[in-house]
């Protein structure tokens, strides 16, 4: 299994430098000098010049992209332009926020889609599926932002039950996380119903059922843990993409996160912290991957059994874990 965790942690290396070579061109064919943004429409050309020659902007494309690589290599992932601060400084300062957001919202997700789509699918083509089926078409095609402005609408302004703007208790993150979990939770309700409703024909739960086994054991005992690989999946792309930043949300609850950090980054041509902060949600999303990599083996009896192998010798049957 190490060697297993090992191999693929060499196989994000050449998906990071992949992200940082396209994440590198698109800045650098971006409208803008960087220079005038930090000196201003008023500093004199050849202040442009010399700027310019000291950061390095004129050398070639390869020999900047090259330097930069190498200088990440070495923990010097550029200053910000616009604060002139390390720029994996201020993603440290900002990822707290998304990282409460992500949790809070997978949670909201998992606590309420998963068992709504084991129910919908033990009570299939009832009322109660049918309105399940409803819900979660609804919350699908609801826009992210409109869904956001819509609770702040209803429960900042008018009921006044939780804060719309600010990140300064745990109640400012009752709605962005709300309204980040309702896709998640539309997938997670709909995914499990799907792979439930497949597992659940099979012949083995009908020989439990023979069996005498409860109902309710069956179900979450038998039928929910062979059903779990795919739901699994859905619940760590979606998480992945929430600990990326939740941009559309941040924007709206005016949250300092990640996402904002991007939007902001962008909008000012500051090229150090874009690369930074794509690259740092890009280790995300892969390293999310492996974990739910991880999590199948443990769900999965049958894969578990990859990891072993009958090993006989001297007439007798022995098993021996090799890695994958």
């Amino acid at each position: 299994m190490s060697v297993y965790i090992f191999k693929r942690l060499l196989m994000i290396v050449p998906v990071i430098l992949g992200v940082t070579f396209i994440i590198f061109t698109i800045m650098n064919i971006t409208p803008g000098d960087p220079a005038i943004m930090i000196l201003g429409e008023g500093a004199k050309p050849e202040e442009y010049e010399a700027l310019r020659r000291a950061m390095g902007l004129d050398d070639p494309f390869f020999v900047r992209y090259f330097r930069y690589v190498w200088n990440a290599l070495q923990g010097d992932f550029g200053r910000s332009y616009r604060t002139n601060i390390p720029v994996f400084q201020e993603i440290a300062v900002r990822f707290p926020y998304t990282l409460y957001m992500a949790l809070f919202s997978t949670i909201i997700a998992v606590v309420i889609g998963l068992p709504i789509g084991v129910l919908s699918a033990v009570r299939q083509y009832t009322l109660s599926d049918n309105a399940a089926l409803g819900v979660s078409l609804l919350l699908t095609s609801m826009p992210t932002f409109w869904l956001a402005m819509m609770l702040v609408l209803i429960f900042a302004l008018r009921m006044k039950w939780f804060p719309s703007l600010g990140i300064d208790t745990w109640r400012h993150f009752v709605l962005p996380s709300i309204a980040t979990s309702a896709a998640t939770m539309a997938s997670l309700l709909r995914m499990t119903r799907s792979t439930m409703l497949e597992v659940i024909r099979q012949d083995y739960i009908r020989t439990a059922r023979a069996k005498g086994s409860r109902e309710i054991q069956v179900i979450f005992g038998h039928a929910l843990r062979n059903a779990l690989l795919p739901v699994v999946t859905v619940i760590g792309v979606n998480f992945g993409v929430a600990l990326g930043g939740t941009i559309v949300v941040e924007q709206v609850f005016a949250i300092p996160g990640l996402g904002q950090l991007i939007v902001n980054a962008i909008r000012s041509r500051d090229t150090p912290m874009v690369i930074a902060s794509v690259l740092f949600a890009a280790i995300i999303a892969c390293v999310v991957n492996l974990l739910v990599d991880i999590v199948y083996v443990y769900i999965d009896p049958r894969l578990k059994s990859k990891y072993v192998r009958i090993k006989v010798k001297n007439g007798v049957k022995g098993v021996k874990k090799v890695a994958l």
